[in-house]
């Protein structure tokens, strides 16, 4: 966690809080004002920002921090904040460099994201550390990809339909209906990422807005039913971040569930949104820097906060008795139980619409690792159509199998890979940074002087 934490610090000091000051010209970037339809590229900031959103805001904002605030207590929420706020320059950097070294193909396609730049940063240490470190990091995208990003989303998708269906006696408590849910679901991905990142973009860009504002009017919703808790929880979370009661570790155990859980959020450093970032409609690689700092925001600031607020506002007896169990040294129960739960103390027919949010938050990300995934693949395998369409036959293999095992085993293996991806993907990021910074002046400069202006919006990216 410090590895993250401090290459997260040093980059906002580096940058001097660009993830505050850019803020006005992230937004203007994402609203096309800067962008032809003619860059060269694949898709649109707007696209490319929700396509990466996709993949970050999924069942880490829900079950992970239902998992993190049991685990943790409420103050582990302070620290995903602050994780969240440091992220943001993480992604501005990796972003940035992603574009940077991006290799566009004759056929319009685009490989980025640190497949592209882990070479040229390594290069210096010559061609065998650089063929192994990208190998190591190539091998541990897939297995996050594969757990993670898929089996995690599947796994947590079926626990809360199995919630709202009866639980273990309902409809879906048999051990056929976890496999028959894993086939379908599997099925609905693989006709999205057959068609490619213009198809997984075309469909997170749609998806992306809707989920979030579902969710988060549930939340504002259960949030507002106990308003007269809202100081009390605000406390709890402030207090429990230096004065932890019943969590191992103390505080120093509560900073590291915290920032633990937001890096398995918004993935900041791991080196998977430079991926989806680098196919943008762009000639100024920095420009997506300024876009892609936008993710933790959303993510973890935003999203997390509420999943949390809305748990310890709600204050249920499972949650309490999920904490005395993990304090006493049991196991953590399915996250998004805990979730679940605070939502049914404003109308017990709530959970449904948290299972509705649950599947559009699993769905999107499915798609876009799937994306992360397949790059990853390519650089271990090569480059083909049957390659590339093995590969995503094996993705929905384990979305299937994803369905069927337990939450734990499921976390704790992403854990490990995501770490893995972040040792060797901040390492090339702190090589480069002067590259990043070359970028950022030029593109500034650009703009003073008017070299860079505005596009008129019948020749905007659209």
């Amino acid at each position: 966690m410090l590895w993250l934490v401090v290459a997260a610090a040093v980059f906002t000091v580096y940058f001097r809080g660009i993830q505050l000051t850019g803020v006005r010209t992230s937004i203007a970037l994402v609203r096309g004002r800067y962008s032809r339809d003619s860059d060269p590229g694949e898709v649109t900031h707007f696209q490319a920002l929700s396509s990466a959103v996709s993949g970050t805001v999924g069942l880490g904002n829900i079950a992970g921090v239902g998992a993190a605030v049991v685990i943790g207590g409420p103050g582990a929420t302070f620290w995903m904040i602050l994780a969240g706020l440091l992220g943001m320059c993480t992604k501005f950097v990796e972003c940035t460099l992603g574009v940077k070294y991006r290799e566009i193909h004759e056929d319009g396609s685009v490989t980025g994201g640190p497949f592209r730049y882990l070479p040229i940063a390594f290069e210096r240490f010559g061609a065998l550390t650089t063929r192994v470190l990208t190998t190591i990091f190539a091998v541990a995208l897939l297995l996050f990809g594969a757990i993670g990003g898929n089996m995690f989303q599947a796994n947590q998708t079926f626990a809360q339909a199995q919630e709202v269906t009866g639980g273990e006696d309902g409809l879906l408590s048999s051990a056929g209906s976890a496999l028959v849910f894993g086939i379908v679901l599997a099925a609905l991905v693989g006709s999205v990422i057959l068609g490619g990142i213009s198809s997984i973009a075309k469909v997170t860009s749609r998806l992306v807005p809707t989920m979030a504002v579902i969710y988060l009017v549930a939340c504002l919703l259960v949030i507002g039913g106990n308003a007269v808790q809202i100081p009390d929880a605000i406390g709890a979370i402030v207090s429990g971040a230096f004065n932890p009661t019943g969590v191992a570790g103390g505080a120093v155990g509560v900073l590291i569930v915290g920032f633990q859980r937001a890096a398995f959020s918004n993935e900041a450093g791991v080196g998977s949104a430079p991926i989806t970032h680098s196919a943008v409609k762009t000639r100024h690689p920095v420009s997506e820097g300024f876009v892609a700092l936008l993710e933790p925001f959303i993510d973890t600031v935003v999203i997390c906060t509420m999943t949390a607020l809305t748990i310890v506002i709600a204050d249920t007896a499972y949650y309490s008795e999920a904490r005395e169990t993990v304090a006493a040294g049991g196991d953590a129960p399915d996250g998004v139980v805990v979730t679940s739960r605070a939502f049914e103390t404003f109308l017990p027919s709530f959970p449904v619409v948290l299972a509705i949010a649950v599947a559009l938050f699993a769905f999107s990300t499915l798609i876009t690792w799937s994306y992360y995934s397949m790059k990853a693949w390519t650089t271990l395998f090569g480059r083909s159509a049957r390659s590339e369409l093995l590969f995503k036959f094996l993705f929905c293999l384990f979305t299937v199998v994803g369905s069927v095992i337990t939450f734990t085993s499921v976390i704790a293996f992403a854990d490990a890979v995501l770490f893995v991806c972040a040792i060797v993907n901040l390492l090339a990021c702190y090589l480069l940074l002067p590259k990043v910074r070359d970028e950022l002046r030029s593109f500034r400069e650009g703009l003073r002087s008017g070299a860079i202006a505005e596009v008129p919006e019948d020749e905007r990216a659209s």
